[in-house]
């Protein structure tokens, strides 16, 4: 029986004279590449024309390297804007203690009974909202007792005086501002070194400074810093500016009108002042002195 196919069915070359044509084709074309280079214009067009395939390909690895460099950079850059944040705010509350300390070197307080200034500990914190109580000014931060806070703790901000802790819980503070109706803080004019007591009437532009004499020497534009003689408040940080001074004949005192120094009603972030210094102990009270009784003469 015959196993050769029918004419219709012919193959066509054997594979060994396909392989051998292939294989002397292919050598043909690697040695003209190699030695003539005629292919090279037909390798730049495909490569031309293969590009946007290998874009393709190459994109979600891409996109993923790119998202993942988005969030690390995001993260560092938080980071670093936070510490930069609490550089500037360290030195700007540094800064603005140049003209109470120049002031306080004018006056050549060298006295051996002179109490030193102590080192401060600052603490970084931020505001988590404000009382919606219309009659208080009052604000909360994100710092509490488990952060080593404490009430009496002075609030201040790269401008100045902000208030004073005034209510403590495990992971927040209540913080009373100075222009809470009901607080005062002792002041100090810059210019004259008088001292005295600014108090807040419960508007966030305004804080009076009360019992001066009609005939005091304050003018406007005068700078009021803490005077730290109460023993809370440092001594040296911005508390306002005199905006306006009314004499009346018909008052014993001045009427006077200051601006807050420090951003009482806007910014974020605010500083904690922890003094450490060492406070005189406080006299001890004489004790009465005891005089005998006078003994009663009889009347002879």
């Amino acid at each position: 029986m015959d196993d050769q196919p029918p004419p219709f069915f012919e193959r066509g070359p054997s594979p060994l004279a396909r392989f051998t044509f292939f294989a002397l084709l292919s050598i043909a074309l690697l040695f003209a590449d190699a030695r003539l280079r005629y292919l090279e214009h037909i390798r730049q067009a495909v490569s031309v024309a293969l590009f946007p395939l290998e874009r393709a390909a190459l994109a979600p690895g891409a996109a993923l390297l790119r998202l993942a460099a988005f969030f690390t950079d995001q993260s560092r850059l938080i980071q670093e804007n936070e510490s930069l944040r609490l550089k500037s705010l360290e030195l700007s509350s540094k800064a603005a203690r140049v003209d109470a300390l120049t002031a306080e070197s004018a006056q050549l307080r060298r006295l051996l009974s002179a109490s030193q200034r102590g080192e401060l500990t600052l603490q970084l914190g931020e505001i988590v909202y404000a009382k919606r109580d219309p009659f208080t000014r009052r604000v909360v931060v994100d710092r509490g007792s488990q952060h080593g806070v404490t009430i009496g703790q002075a609030v201040i901000d790269e401008s100045g005086l902000i208030g004073q802790v005034t209510r403590v819980l495990p992971l927040a503070s209540e913080v009373t501002l100075v222009t809470d109706k009901n607080q005062a803080v002792p002041v100090q004019n810059l210019r004259t070194g008088a001292r005295s007591v600014v108090f807040g009437v419960g508007r966030d532009d305004t804080l009076e400074l009360r019992f001066m004499p009609v005939n005091a020497d304050i003018q406007v534009g005068d700078k009021l810093v803490t005077s730290g003689i109460d023993g809370l408040y440092p001594a040296g940080f911005p508390v306002a500016t005199v905006a306006a001074v009314d004499r009346s004949a018909t008052n014993a005192f001045a009427n006077i009108d200051c601006a807050p120094a420090a951003g009482v009603n806007r910014g974020s972030l605010v500083l904690l002042v922890l003094e450490k210094r060492t406070l005189p102990e406080k006299p001890r009270d004489e004790e009465p002195v005891t005089r005998p009784a006078k003994s009663k003469k009889k009347a002879p």
